[in-house]
């Protein structure tokens, strides 16, 4: 089968690989329909996952038919279409149990797929503990429509509902690339009071616009007085930092209130600096880390009931044979890319 391969830091390339068999009686596999790129598969490229094992198959969000399972899955069925989740986890651990699935204790727990074995830019993926990792698509929704569902819908329903999101508050989302506007739209079913987008790209701040015209939009230039001009207390009561960069990080914790929630979403490219005298005496609450993606069967109900809707950020879809021209398209951020979809078999 085809599958995109990460080689050594910097180099990507698309090989024949066998197509993955069983390893564990809790195992699926899975015939992968779409496939997306993500922004994390650029950080595999590009060395900011020490983890990542080279010669391993990239792609970690992806929606399928299901071919094969163990003997001990009971959730799954050959032929079931099915999405991927972005996270592999036992349901059994101290942290399963607590749904904080991204610290499961098990040696493949947490971001395997993509990183440490072989993920779902391929014809065909193995999924560990495919009770927990799989879930079944409603009728009448679309692989488009499920295609985010489990790992950048899976994030922004995260860091909304951890945010402890109130009807009063003025919300500030950082960065409105494709985990962003999953944020915004996870966020707008808690019905805040005011929502803010930032971006530096002012093609994405027209699509916040033309999608959701009641989300005010700014750039980064004079993000601060913006923000306090649209508060009720001096700054956001919720600041989501989705963007990833030492600026956008210093601009989340500057533009909360005191004694408001700052939660971190991005990864980093490398370590970041909390300047404590400056921020002391604000009383900040920070909630930081990898999204506890548990929650794609509730995502995929509210797919399915016309309340989430990620469809038009897949703005480019490509062949598993084209997908270099697909990934250099996304990289570089070319002809109004938002999300690009992989097409990896019928």
């Amino acid at each position: 089968m085809l599958a995109y391969t990460y080689l050594a830091q910097g180099s990507f390339a698309l090989r024949e690989k066998p197509v993955p068999t069983l390893q564990n009686d809790r195992d699926a596999i899975v015939r992968v329909t779409l496939s997306s790129i993500c922004s994390s598969d650029l950080h595999i490229k590009h060395g900011s996952v020490p983890r990542a094992v080279p010669g391993i198959t990239v792609g970690h969000e992806m929606v399928g038919i299901v071919e094969q399972v163990g003997a001990a899955v009971t959730r799954v069925k050959p032929g079931d279409r099915v999405t991927v989740n972005v996270e592999t986890f036992c349901g059994k651990c101290f942290f399963c149990q607590n749904g904080w699935v991204n610290n499961c204790t098990d040696p493949h727990g947490g971001w395997a797929l993509g990183c440490r074995i072989d993920g779902g830019q391929a014809e065909y993926v193995r999924v560990p503990y495919a009770d927990q990792g799989l879930d079944i698509i409603p009728d009448g929704v679309t692989d488009e429509q499920a295609l985010l569902v489990g790992d950048v819908l899976a994030t922004g329903y995260w860091a909304a509902q951890i945010s402890e999101i109130r009807q009063r508050d003025t919300v500030l989302i950082i960065g409105a690339g494709p985990t962003g506007l999953c944020t915004l739209q996870c966020v707008r079913l808690l019905q805040p009071k005011r929502i803010i987008v930032c971006d530096v790209d002012e093609s994405r701040l027209c699509f916040v616009n033309a999608h959701y015209p009641e989300v005010l939009t700014t750039g980064p230039e004079g993000l601060g007085e913006f923000v306090r001009a649209h508060s009720d207390h001096g700054g956001a009561d919720v600041v989501l930092e989705v963007a990833g960069s030492p600026e956008t990080f210093r601009m989340a914790w500057e533009c909360a209130r005191p004694n408001a929630i700052v939660t971190v979403v991005a990864l980093y490219d490398g370590p970041q600096t909390l300047p404590l005298p400056d921020m002391y005496g604000k009383n900040l609450i920070f909630k930081t880390g990898g999204v506890d993606g548990c929650n794609c069967k509730e995502t995929l109900q509210l797919i399915a009931e016309g309340k989430i809707d990620t469809t038009p950020l897949i703005t480019h879809t490509y062949d598993l044979k084209d997908i270099e021209v697909a990934y250099e398209l996304f990289e570089n951020r070319r002809d109004g890319v938002i999300k690009v979809a992989v097409r990896c078999g019928a």
